[in-house]
């Protein structure tokens, strides 16, 4: 059976390319020759007791009419620009009420006093407007997005994407494609952020060229990402940054306790392979069959895509050449002793902190040997040309940053945030659970905190004063709390607006289907979350009944007879 793929370099094209969902009015009549991504759609909604509507979407479950409603409701709201200039507007509003009624809450860690402060005070509207632009200039995924997409840009509009696309069609099977895109996600936290904007719209991307929603391709991609990202083979990052704020917390109840970076790896490197499973699942069964069919908005019907060439096989050979030695380049900075990207105790901060522009040559350098071996760039000026077509497919996002930034930054001047997170700590340790029902009390209220407060270590640093002593008294380990609030904290991200890149994945929604909104990526991420968030909590539960280390010198339990004193 032929397989019904489209041309990848349509797909790749950047702000040229748009697509609708299948069914509109205007869509053009599919290729009765094709087999049929829709024959293949209605059977598994058939297995699901669904049917199709006639614009391709499953209906008839339970899961997916409410996956639906709420699609409908976020896509009723405004624009992304206005929904930030609102939310902006409510924190002012909010912060003048809490000022005027006295909301304050005490630092669990420090013992300070944590009052609201008043935005719409003197001082206040002084501040916004003065640091309005700074807001904006130091907002992170800004640069982020537009350093590393010079060099992703050069690589898709030199073709090296496409091909390369194309050839991995060629090798690996479609039945594994899900899967592997899924498992990259999650490993791409070891890049600290960059697989937000390298990896989910080459899920889209991938997805598009194989006759795929690319939208699916895109959720699959940014489950994988974000609700994956306490998870890995390797330290990442991260694992040092939470393990500091740990010992220091658990030093208030033992002085000499130390957290090290690989505290939770075992815990972590099990659940790579149980959440690619669980976001696999949740991609083929759920989310690509409520989509529904996929037509690009160009009116052209999806064709089996062309072989690669051999001259395009040359370049392909070219780029590896280049990425081996990006690879090289990065390596002299790193493996060295005294490297310029280590530290002065030979840690690796350095390197992580500076991940974006290494993922700027990694892209860069194989997108120009491609792109001269294969014809498409003969001078500097095609070069340049490419980079700033692909500036050029941002301006959406730079304005909504814009906006977005003054939200965040409103939010954090205002103390709501951190009186919200102590409060709902406070709460939790109010109620007095006892044992495993604490643990999971604790993964809830962290992943709730989570769809307001983004930053894993700013919540942690409040969190952690509270709960490290509180349940290393009842005779669980720091190292176990702080997995709890590892799950807690990735499994939210998707599905929060407050997300610094949630603007970011919209937009490259938009690409494909150009009535996608709030509503259409919160319903299409949902399912992930609810998964993801079962299934680890499952694993954890599983964990600590069998009683395994949580990693290296990491034990379950704490033994509190031993501190002196206690």
């Amino acid at each position: 059976m032929s397989n019904p793929k489209r041309k990848t370099e349509d797909v790749s094209a950047g702000s040229d390319t748009r697509s609708g969902v299948g069914g509109d009015a205007d869509a053009p009549a599919s290729d009765p020759r094709e087999p049929t991504a829709a024959h293949e759609k209605t059977a598994g909604a058939a297995e699901r007791g669904a049917t199709l509507e006639p614009d391709g979407k499953a209906q008839g479950g339970r899961m997916v009419r409410v996956l639906d409603a709420v699609e409908r409701a976020g896509n009723r709201l405004p624009a992304p620009v206005t929904i930030f200039f609102i939310f902006s507007v409510l924190v002012l509003v909010a912060s003048w009420l809490a000022h005027r009624t006295g909301v304050t809450a005490e630092h669990p860690g420090t013992g300070e006093t944590l009052t609201s402060v008043n935005l719409l005070s003197h001082q206040g509207i002084e501040r916004m407007i003065t640091e309005a632009v700074s807001n904006f200039t130091s907002f992170a995924p800004l640069g982020t997005v537009l350093v590393v997409m010079i060099g992703i840009g050069v690589a898709e509009r030199s073709g090296l994407i496409s091909t390369g696309l194309r050839q991995l069609m060629a090798w690996v099977p479609n039945s594994l494609v899900t899967a592997t895109l899924v498992f990259a996600g999650i490993m791409s936290s070891m890049a600290a952020d960059a697989g937000y904007v390298v990896l989910t719209p080459l899920g889209a991307v991938l997805f598009a060229g194989m006759g795929r929603h690319p939208i699916a391709g895109l959720a699959a991609a940014f489950a994988g990402v974000s609700a994956g990202y306490s998870a890995n083979l390797f330290i990442t990052a991260l694992d040092p940054l939470l393990a500091g704020f740990t010992t220091e917390a658990a030093a208030m109840r033992d002085p000499e306790y130390v957290v090290h970076a690989a505290s939770n790896w075992y815990f972590m490197i099990v659940s790579v392979p149980i959440m690619t499973i669980a976001g696999t699942l949740v991609t083929t069964k759920l989310v690509e069959p409520r989509l529904g069919d996929w037509s690009p908005a160009d009116g052209e019907g999806a064709e089996t895509p062309e072989k690669v060439t051999d001259r395009e096989r040359k370049a392909l050979w070219a780029a590896a050449g280049a990425f081996v030695f990006s690879l090289v380049l990065v390596a002299m900075l790193v493996v060295p002793e005294n490297a310029v990207l280590r530290d002065e105790d030979g840690g690796l901060g350095p390197f992580y902190g500076n991940m974006v522009p290494i993922l700027l040559v990694v892209f860069f350098l194989p997108g120009l040997a491609y792109g001269v071996v294969a014809r498409t760039i003969t001078n500097d000026k095609a070069v340049e040309k490419m980079t700033g077509d692909t500036m050029a497919t941002m301006g959406t996002y730079i304005v909504l940053a814009f906006v977005a930034a003054q939200f965040v930054a409103y939010f954090s001047w205002s103390n709501l945030g951190l009186i919200m997170a102590v409060k709902g700590a406070e709460l939790l340790e109010f109620i007095r659970l006892g044992g495993l029902p604490l643990i999971l009390g604790f993964i809830f209220v962290s992943a709730v905190l989570n769809i307001f407060i983004g930053s894993a270590s700013a919540k942690w640093g409040i969190m952690a004063p509270v709960f490290v002593p509180m349940l290393m008294q009842m005779g669980y380990s720091p190292e176990l709390v702080q997995v709890a609030y590892r799950v807690g904290d990735s499994v939210t991200n998707i599905i929060t607006p407050l997300l610094p890149y949630f603007p970011v994945i919209i937009a490259f929604a938009k690409r494909y289907d150009k009535s996608s909104g709030l509503g259409t990526l919160i319903a299409a991420m949902l399912p992930y979350s609810i998964a993801f968030a079962i299934a680890w909590t499952v694993l954890l539960i599983v964990w600590i009944t069998v009683g395994i280390p949580l990693g290296p010198e990491a034990p379950l339990y704490y033994q509190a007879d031993a501190v002196p004193g206690s």
